[in-house]
């Protein structure tokens, strides 16, 4: 049996992505200097997406 054509996921990754992975987070913070060497990883502050 075959899916019907509506649902078929069609441009799923080209969607606007509004979160960002813990590694991704950590990346931007210390590209714009507010990581702190030694930090830990949970509880960071909300980052936005630069796409």
């Amino acid at each position: 049996m075959s899916k019907h054509s509506s649902l078929k996921a069609q441009g799923s990754a080209a969607g606007k992505r509004s979160v960002m992975k813990r590694f991704e987070r950590v990346k931007s913070l210390k590209e714009s200097g507010k990581w702190v060497e030694g930090q830990s990883p949970t509880g960071l502050p909300k980052t936005k997406v630069d796409q």
